[in-house]
């Protein structure tokens, strides 16, 4: 039984650790931006989670590829960074960190209705039901905000961190197909080098940047954003489709919220109405509801 438990733990720590540095990019992620322009911070940190993974390339498990998996790959490329990071770039723009994170808890109903519709997974009432209130809710959480300096356009914003969560669901799942064959860390550095080369064009767009008035907290947040929020969250979560179904993995993503929230809350003194906290709840508890309709469905070969 001991040996059993053992390797259990391990997938549970990585998901942890990837949604704490998840949940708090979103407030560092505001935060860089009043230096620097969104994409600029996306391109910087892709950069930075690029240059981290580079001198573990010598030691990543060879990939075991197949005739056509680069459709594969670059499916999950296309998915994240290149539409994820768009989306989120300027989803945080727009809105508070705190809404952000809290619409990104609607990401394993995305991935349960991904997975039917793409994977032909069976599809529970409950699901359905929960996914549309969950987007009522991200309805009456963005359209009973004003625009404020912080989130000139929360609607907008949270449409987009929407746009952002069905990118990463279907990551996840294209991920969860090759992670038997590829290093979890091979394929987060693959993410992360085309992202390097996508996001340069959009960010050198985004118009002059005064370098010399960039603070260090700035660069510092990039380096954060890149190499622990990047490199180190999405690494963690890819290793941990390694060993658990694509539905439990995307479960973790339940506690971003709290933690984009409490973040948010006591480094940006971002505040929310009675009416945006009720609509909190009830994202969060749709999101348990479907949930609770028993075990998730394994798919075949899949680790219990």
């Amino acid at each position: 039984m001991e040996t059993t438990s053992r390797p259990s733990r391990r997938p549970l720590v990585y998901l942890v650790v990837a949604v704490v540095l998840w949940g708090t990019s979103y407030a560092v992620t505001k935060s860089a931006y009043g230096s620097l322009p969104p994409m600029y911070v996306v391109w910087f940190r892709m950069l930075a989670a690029l240059v981290a993974f580079l001198p573990f390339l010598r030691v990543v498990k060879r990939p075991d590829y197949r005739r056509g998996d680069w459709k594969s790959l670059a499916l999950t490329a296309l998915f994240i960074p290149c539409c994820y990071y768009t989306c989120e770039g300027f989803a945080i723009a727009f809105t508070t960190s705190s809404q952000a994170g809290v619409v990104s808890a609607v990401m394993p109903l995305a991935v349960a209705i991904a997975a039917w519709a793409i994977l032909r997974e069976h599809l529970t009432a409950r699901v359905v039901v929960a996914a549309v209130v969950s987007v009522v809710g991200v309805a009456v959480l963005s359209l009973s905000d004003r625009s404020q300096a912080s989130a000139p356009n929360p609607l907008l914003g949270n449409v987009l961190e929407m746009g952002a969560m069905i990118a990463a669901s279907g990551s996840t799942l294209v991920v969860k197909r090759l992670s038997s064959r590829y290093d979890p860390l091979l394929l987060t550095g693959l993410q992360m080098a085309v992202g390097s080369v996508f996001f340069a064009p959009l960010a050198l767009a985004s118009g002059p940047v005064a370098w010399a008035s960039v603070p260090a907290s700035a660069w510092l947040s990039v380096a954060y954003l890149g190499i622990g929020c990047g490199l180190g969250a999405f690494g963690l979560y890819n290793a941990s489709l390694g060993m658990l179904p694509a539905s439990r993995a995307a479960l973790a993503v339940n506690l971003v919220p709290a933690v984009a929230l409490v973040t948010g809350w006591l480094a940006l003194g971002e505040t929310m109405s009675a009416l945006q906290v009720g609509a909190c709840v009830v994202i969060l508890g749709v999101v348990v509801y479907a949930q609770l309709s028993g075990s998730p469905d394994r798919s075949a070969g899949e680790p219990g």
